[in-house]
């Protein structure tokens, strides 16, 4: 879609308002969303979030092929993906540690999951850039609508243990601000959200300024596109298989810094860069940067919280992520079209670096705070059980 919008218009800063309908969604529907994801079967939420997200698709494909797609399209389009994704991803992160039994496996179920989120990432760009270059964006489209029935297949083959949901009569405001509580009674998660949240506002809508970067500094096309997309990818799907082999969650507190500053010189360098080779060399390093900081969060968040809260915790973790991205990018594509994309990503850059900076100062105190919360769970300090 990113693309599609930049080869339409030639501008940034619709790259931006296209990522921004695409993510909004996640901040106002999350409380909601969450709250949802604990009181009803998480499976069958799913079977109707990727079946409106097969449907989203093959409208989209439809639209190109026909020759009727608009930038109004793909802007309601993208709002349309954005409110199913606001439900689905607290949904699918919750779902997926309740087919875990065991809490010292969450870990590396977690990184598993991450995984496949990232084979995809790595596929898909490098296959999409080819097929773009060839027979167009409109059979992008169509082949990834088709591919939901596999994904919906999968998930009607998934067997889980029944869970008592919730009476669903309580608020859901309520619901939710009980789910603040619990997140602002025990500031590991809130310095975790909070270094997350700066990530997304700052460092994350690098992605929306890669078709620009691509397509007027390497002066290259959707295939540039599809190789820098998937650099990334490759360098995500490194560091899930770096956190799958892991034991437990034990010590990733300590990783996330050093992960989002390795993210941050990672993105400064690529902002420099004049030819593909170092680009990819460049991703690499975010991709893997990127990818350690989001799974370790994730993997110290869902081992210490409660299950009936999970939902609603995942659903701020959500926000946080998903949720700030859009005013991120938003930003990012209106500074581009004033400074450029170069500086536009040196200033993401440096926010980044300073976030990580301050998060490594608090580590000592978070360290000890966590040590309690994993000895609950039954991970001791050398991470055997």
């Amino acid at each position: 879609m990113s693309w599609l919008v930049y080869r339409l218009t030639g501008s940034t800063l619709l790259l931006g308002a296209v990522a921004f309908f695409n993510q909004i969604p996640t901040l106002f529907l999350g409380p909601f969303a969450g709250v949802v994801a604990d009181r009803f079967e998480r499976k069958r939420l799913l079977v109707w979030t990727q079946s409106l997200s097969m449907v989203q698709a093959l409208i989209l494909a439809a639209l190109v092929l026909t020759g009727d797609i608009a930038t109004t399209h793909i802007i309601a389009l993208s709002l349309l993906i954005g409110i199913i994704n606001a439900f689905d991803i607290p949904i699918r992160q919750s779902f997926v540690l309740q087919m875990v039994e065991r809490k010292e496996d969450l870990g590396n179920a977690i990184a598993l999951n991450s995984a496949m989120f990232n084979g995809a990432r790595f596929v898909g760009p490098l296959v999409a850039g080819i097929l773009i270059s060839t027979v167009g964006e409109g059979v992008c489209f169509l082949l990834n609508g088709i591919s939901y029935i596999a994904v919906l297949a999968s998930l009607v083959a998934i067997t889980v243990a029944p869970r008592r949901n919730h009476s669903g009569k309580a608020n859901v405001l309520r619901e939710f601000g009980e789910g603040i509580r619990y997140a602002f009674g025990f500031k590991p998660i809130i310095a975790i959200l909070a270094l997350l949240s700066t990530f997304s506002l700052a460092g994350a809508p690098y992605l929306v300024l890669m078709p620009a970067f691509a397509k007027d500094i390497l002066h290259g096309g959707a295939h540039t596109y599809g190789f820098m997309m998937s650099a990334a990818g490759i360098g995500a799907l490194s560091a899930t298989v770096y956190l799958a082999s892991r034991s437990n969650a034990q010590g990733l507190i300590k990783i996330i810094p050093a992960a989002s500053a390795a993210f941050a010189v990672g993105i400064a360098s690529f902002a420099f860069s004049k030819n593909l080779a170092f680009s990819i060399v460049c991703l690499l390093i975010a991709g893997f940067g990127m990818m350690t900081q989001i799974a370790s969060s994730n993997t110290i968040i869902q081992t210490i919280v409660d299950e009936d809260k999970r939902g609603r915790i995942m659903s701020l973790y959500a926000m946080s992520f998903m949720g700030v991205m859009p005013f991120g990018s938003i930003l990012a594509g209106s500074i581009a079209d004033v400074i450029g994309v170069r500086c536009t990503m040196l200033l993401g850059a440096a926010c980044c670096l300073a976030a990580a900076s301050i998060f490594a100062a608090k580590l000592p105190r978070l360290c000890e705070l966590l040590r309690p919360a994993f000895a609950h769970v039954g991970i001791c300090e050398t991470g055997k059980r």
